[in-house]
């Protein structure tokens, strides 16, 4: 599998794009960054198995994409809705044919909507695909913060 140099990724506006399909689990951080970036729950929920579970990057746990939707749709329609997305791959490994893990970087830039104005947000998300009838889909993710998510002044940065 392909492994991506953990480079620092600039703060500001990424390109949005609209293609949140995984066809190998490569293409799992893009496809994260392309529905986030499009603020739109469906193209979102489709990213996921029905009993998936996601810790976001305040330690919250929910299970089911009801749940990981419910947690998510409240913050795009308020503080994160001129919010932008950008992931860069670190590495996927495969389990077996059908499992897989990924690590990407992630950098959220937030806009005027969030209560402490424009600022960047970096984490290292951890993800679990497995495939179903050749569709790779999130099965777990957990997202640790790497900065002071209230200033987005950096706490951690690792390099490989």
């Amino acid at each position: 599998m392909a492994k991506a140099r953990a480079a620092s990724i600039p703060c500001g506006s990424p390109v949005r794009r609209r293609n949140p399909q995984m066809i190998r689990p490569e293409d799992a951080p893009a496809a994260f960054q392309a529905a986030w970036n499009a603020h739109d729950m469906g193209d979102f929920a489709a990213l996921f198995h029905d009993e998936a579970t996601f810790v976001n990057r305040f330690a919250h746990y929910v299970r089911g994409i009801d749940a990981i939707i419910a947690m998510h749709q409240p913050l795009h329609e308020t503080i994160y809705r001129d919010s932008a997305l950008e992931n860069e791959l670190i590495d996927a490994a495969l389990i077996d044919a059908n499992t897989a893990i990924v690590h990407f970087w992630s950098r959220l830039t937030t806009g005027e909507a969030h209560p402490a104005g424009p600022h960047c947000v970096d984490t290292l998300i951890l993800a679990v695909l497995s495939r179903r009838n050749d569709n790779w889909r999130f099965q777990a993710i957990e997202n640790v913060t790497l900065s002071n998510p209230r200033t987005g002044e950096p706490m951690l940065r690792f390099s490989q």
